[in-house]
């Protein structure tokens, strides 16, 4: 019963050997007395009581930018998850985790000791922009250039990847979160609003897009009616907001993942580089669904850009094709 792991910053994704993605819930946590009175709910249940607890409930998030923040609560999601996913007695499972390519050797160590109280007997880790490469259907293993973009809750990551390894890339700890901060502190700073972190994902989903999109009038004309408190009287007030003032919201954040895509490009080998010229650019991550991002970036490189037949589950699916063919991909593992 070989279980993969995507331990997102967002959500977690549990892909069982032979099954498929059986589980796919909020990273979210709810404790009692700051974790000392024991969790309450885990997942969707925990992620209705975001900024509705009261006092003596916290809804905590074990993971920030990618990697464990809270080791206790991490541990405890990641029990909770197997069992739900694999209900009944099962023998200790291996395990294949997920983790940001940029994790320092405490982090990996840290999300090593809590797949292994969690029950594995085995963990192994896959780096996010190999597994969603995998996951996407590139020919990882060929010796051809091919470059991913994964943008997740917390990170993002961006690669060239060759023979089975990462050739060169970028990890930066902005994702939809950040886009989701970006658009709290515009409501802030131009309306005098204070609004929450499950408004601000709604208010990306709805209307949110980081370049105009080609024959999409009626969606650059929508709004978002926002409530929320206001900052100086501290009363309920509600505020619509744009398509443009969104997109001007998350141009920071937007702008510094393109960055990041140009960086890489700059430490590529020249051979590589052509290869990707000719192929192009792979979207992966809830972050490839935002309406634009794929012409601002090809407009920005001068290389053609496409979006992942299933960029929510690219990593997942990834981490779950080196769980169905271990022993021919174990080489893009790394053991623990």
């Amino acid at each position: 019963m070989d279980i993969g792991i995507d331990l997102g910053t967002a959500n977690t994704l549990l892909y069982v050997r032979g099954q498929g993605i059986v589980l796919n819930e909020p990273s979210v946590v709810a404790v009692k007395e700051g974790g000392r009175g024991g969790v309450l709910a885990v997942g969707s249940e925990a992620k209705e009581t975001i900024g509705r607890t009261p006092g003596s409930i916290t809804a905590i998030r074990p993971l920030r930018d990618g990697v464990i923040s809270d080791y206790e609560a991490a541990e405890e999601m990641i029990r909770h998850f197997v069992r739900k996913a694999v209900p009944g007695r099962r023998p200790r499972t291996r395990m294949v985790v997920c983790v940001p390519s940029g994790v320092t050797p405490v982090e990996r160590r840290a999300i090593v000791h809590a797949a292994q109280r969690s029950g594995a007997r085995a963990v192994h880790l896959i780096e996010e922009p190999m597994a969603a490469a995998i996951g996407a259907g590139l020919p990882v293993a060929e010796p051809r250039g091919s470059m991913v973009v994964d943008i997740g809750g917390g990170t993002s990551e961006v690669a060239v990847i060759s023979l089975g390894g990462v050739v060169t890339s970028q990890s930066l700890r902005v994702g939809g979160d950040r886009l989701d901060e970006a658009i709290t502190d515009f409501v802030r700073k131009e309306h005098g609003l204070l609004i929450g972190e499950r408004t601000a994902e709604h208010v990306k989903v709805a209307i949110g897009s980081a370049w105009p999109v080609p024959g999409e009038d009626a969606f650059e004309m929508r709004s978002f009616t926002v409530r929320g408190r206001e900052k100086v009287a501290g009363l309920p007030r509600t505020v619509e907001l744009t398509v443009r003032e969104v997109r001007a919201a998350l141009d920071e954040p937007v702008e510094a993942i393109i960055s990041a895509v140009r960086a890489t490009l700059e430490e590529c080998p020249p051979e590589l580089s052509g290869d990707v010229m000719e192929h192009g650019i792979v979207l992966t991550g809830g972050g490839a669904l935002l309406p634009g991002l794929d012409l601002r970036m090809a407009s920005a490189t001068g290389i053609p850009v496409f979006v992942a037949d299933d960029p929510l589950d690219s990593v997942a699916l990834g981490c779950g094709k080196c769980v169905d063919e271990f022993d021919d991909l174990q080489r893009m593992l790394t053991a623990a």
